[in-house]
């Protein structure tokens, strides 16, 4: 079974008049993602790609089952658009927006948890299980780079994102899902929050995360191993190793505070309770057959 969104999954698109909206749902679509219709405010009984486009979702949940939310629309919008996604019910959302307001985010996550929901994002390329669906902004080439496999892969990055799962996949494996949980301070869901979806997940035989310097994701994450919460081999790859000290990176999730955060104190974490962390983005796939990870 895929995680968070498999073939059956029925998907709305929030914005998908907009041009990122329009563009990114057709190619959700030929990824073999079931997207059902839109919503635009004021856009009401126009049609794109062929789905019709609602005022609301209310009104949409009118006429259709939806089980996810896709939402492509600007930074100072996304909280109100994931919350009458959430107040109507949908307990899936991917939000991709870079730059949401940090108090709106904190919002966003305090009302996921109240609506027992997750909500993937901000800043995000969004969640792919290859050769199945994908909700999110991933690029054309995404075929040449995501095979289907065994390998669970949950990041904070994008393009280092790329670069690392082209590494798994050289390597003779293939990835189950990939959460894009994103680059920002307060993420809708974290790391080690998806962990026990990976554990149950049958198709995932192990996992690599995608971390960098700042927050403490990456140490969440050893908590999660140490407590066995999650049982199966992983696999690490930090960026930022050779970031000036003191120095602020792109990510506004890339700040070291309060003397944690440090690539140094996560390597030191992970490796604390048997996960292997990779100097380079292709050593993953060697590590992963350290681990005497099959190769499905």
């Amino acid at each position: 079974m895929s995680i968070f969104i498999d073939d059956q999954t029925k998907v709305l698109v929030q914005g998908i008049t907009g041009s990122e909206g329009s563009f990114w749902t057709k190619h959700m679509m030929d990824l073999g993602t079931k997207v059902i219709c839109g919503v635009t405010p004021g856009k009401e009984g126009q049609e794109v790609h062929g789905l019709p486009v609602y005022h609301t979702i209310k009104k949409a949940l009118q006429h259709h089952e939806v089980d996810a939310s896709m939402v492509f629309v600007p930074p100072l919008l996304t909280k109100d658009a994931v919350m009458e996604a959430l107040n109507a019910g949908i307990k899936k959302i991917v939000t991709i927006a870079d730059g949401i307001p940090l108090h709106d985010m904190v919002l966003i996550r305090q009302a996921a948890k109240e609506h027992q929901a997750l909500v993937i994002g901000g800043n995000t390329s969004g969640v792919i299980s290859p050769e199945v669906a994908m909700m999110g902004s991933f690029p054309h080439w995404i075929k040449r780079v995501y095979k289907k496999g065994n390998i669970g892969v949950m990041t904070r990055s994008g393009s280092l994102t790329n670069e690392v799962t082209s590494m798994i996949v050289e390597s003779g494996y293939g990835v189950s899902t990939l959460i894009g949980v994103g680059g920002d301070p307060v993420p809708g869901t974290r790391f080690a929050e998806m962990l026990p979806y990976y554990e149950q997940d049958q198709e995932t035989a192990a996992v690599v995360i995608i971390g960098e310097l700042g927050g403490t994701m990456e140490e969440e994450v050893a908590e999660a191993i140490e407590k066995g919460i999650f049982t199966k081999p992983l696999v690490a790859f930090l960026g930022g190793r050779t970031a000036p000290k003191g120095q602020k990176m792109g990510h506004a999730g890339a700040i070291i505070t309060g003397g944690k955060g440090s690539v140094e104190d996560k390597i030191q974490a992970l490796s604390a309770v048997g996960a292997l962390v990779a100097e380079r983005p292709r050593m993953v796939g060697r590590l992963l057959e350290k681990l005497k990870v099959p190769k499905s």
